[in-house]
């Protein structure tokens, strides 16, 4: 059975027309999981109501 982020994988895949080799996908796959967790921790990050983007980002 398919992993769900094997399923993600191949209609991705098949939606760019981009193949992947077998070979990748093991490495696509982990890229993809890195991806998910750190997407997951800035989605989970609480902001204020008040909160608003800057206009200019300045280090």
């Amino acid at each position: 059975m398919a992993e769900p982020l094997d399923d993600y994988i191949d209609a991705v895949s098949k939606a760019l027309s981009l193949p992947i080799e077998e070979a990748w996908r093991p490495a696509v796959r982990a890229n993809l999981e890195v991806s998910l967790r750190l997407g997951r921790l800035v989605d989970e990050f609480a902001l204020p109501d008040e909160t608003e983007p800057a206009p200019v980002f300045t280090a």
